[in-house]
């Protein structure tokens, strides 16, 4: 029977029944950078970290399992891996990606990988017809589901479909969910993206980034890459993120718990106009969500009637932080104007939905009733003084 991934977040069945390390129940961390040989030809398996540690090692083998692929790769950040995955492709080539993106994915891919040659149009994936675009030098279909801030989901197995139709690859980005509530290689996906900084972390203390795919050819080209541009995840910031992966299952249990709650008090709200979170029946990828993942995630976005609305907000706030990121302990409210999508020029911010009265927030673990206690008091406060303000 397969293991399910609360037990894989914690063990590698092929580790089993073998002591190793001493018996040492937290993985050791190998703070080296190189390693000492008996002789020519006598290697301990490991030469260099740039190529490999046993601590990274370790993690990526537990990423793996946990998106049922054949190989991650661990790297300093989910931008690092982004990066590192672009350079797959050569000049000339051209990829279809997802206009609703991390900013920073829009900023490498319009200011990087652009310069270096490659081609991008940026559709919206989740409701237009994708196969329409595809020409002969399209190489990937790139997508993020749901995706960031605006909460669009593609159903990645109808997605890859078409992929695989014309040869191409479908690269997910799956930090949102993480692969606790989603595995979007068993859906038909090539490679798996994540910030492992978000969500397997889960402490806001490192930063890390992964790569995992089910592809041969693939992880061979990644690997040689890897080993070449230098941007692994350091040991120790593979030992914090093994550390926070221990606990993956039930900070998204209850993070996402916490998430319905606060969404269907949001919904209740005058000054709000809109919630987007599609674990609300009224979301358009409700249905698609229940069928490719596990569960909604801790992920909302909301907007406000003005700017002004939104900006009180984050100036009152005390408990939940007013903080870039997400997929934390702790509750963050994120400002996606002058945040996450600050270089994403304000025409597509625009048309992807963001105005400036859109609010992020990723939902932790505190106590529901307490969160919701806070933003109770600090609408009130707000309601009052525009009130007060329209009235003078």
């Amino acid at each position: 029977m397969a293991r399910k991934i609360e037990t894989k977040c914690l063990h590698l069945e092929e580790e089993e029944g073998s002591i190793n390390n001493y018996g040492a129940i937290s993985y050791p961390i190998y703070q080296t950078a190189t390693y000492a040989h008996a002789g020519v030809g006598k290697s301990t398996g490991f030469d260099y970290s740039r190529l490999q540690n046993p601590t990274k090692e370790h993690l990526e083998k537990i990423v793996a399992s946990l998106e049922n692929g054949t190989d991650a790769l661990a790297l300093s950040s989910g931008m690092a891996a982004i990066t590192l995955l672009m350079e797959i492709f050569k000049p000339g080539d051209h990829l279809i990606v997802d206009s609703d993106l991390y900013g920073g994915s829009i900023r490498l891919f319009d200011n990087v990988s652009k310069k270096n040659g490659l081609k991008f149009t940026s559709i919206d994936c989740y409701k237009e017809d994708v196969e329409s675009y595809i020409t002969e030098d399209t190489k990937a279909v790139y997508i993020e589901t749901p995706t960031n801030p605006m909460m669009n989901v593609t159903d990645i197995e109808e997605l890859s479909k078409i992929t695989k139709k014309h040869g191409i690859l479908l690269i997910v980005d799956n930090t949102f969910l993480s692969p606790y509530f989603q595995n979007p290689l068993d859906l038909g996906a090539d490679v798996v993206l994540h910030s492992g900084t978000k969500f397997l972390g889960g402490h806001n203390d490192t930063l890390a980034g992964f790569i995992v795919t089910n592809k041969d050819d693939i992880s061979e080209k990644l690997r040689f890459l890897i080993k070449t541009t230098g941007a692994g995840l350091a040991p120790f910031d593979s030992w914090l993120i093994l550390r926070g992966i221990k606990t993956l299952g039930i900070r998204m249990e209850k993070a996402q718990a916490n998430a319905i709650k606060i969404a269907d008090w949001l919904v209740e709200q005058d000054g709000v106009t809109e919630v987007i979170y599609p674990g609300l029946t009224s979301h358009p990828g409700h249905e698609i969500m229940k069928k490719q993942s596990r569960g909604f995630g801790s992920m909302l976005t909301f907007k406000l009637e003005s700017k002004e609305f939104a900006l009180a907000i984050l100036e009152k706030i005390r408990m939940i932080k007013y903080a870039e990121s997400l997929g934390g302990v702790e509750t963050l409210i994120t400002y996606p104007t002058t945040q996450t999508h600050a270089d994403v020029p304000k025409e597509i911010r625009e048309k992807n939905g963001i105005t400036e009265n859109t609010l992020r927030m990723s939902v932790g673990i505190e106590d529901v009733d307490d969160l919701i206690e806070e933003l109770d008091k600090v609408f009130k406060e707000i309601g009052e003084e525009l009130h007060g303000r329209k009235k003078s």
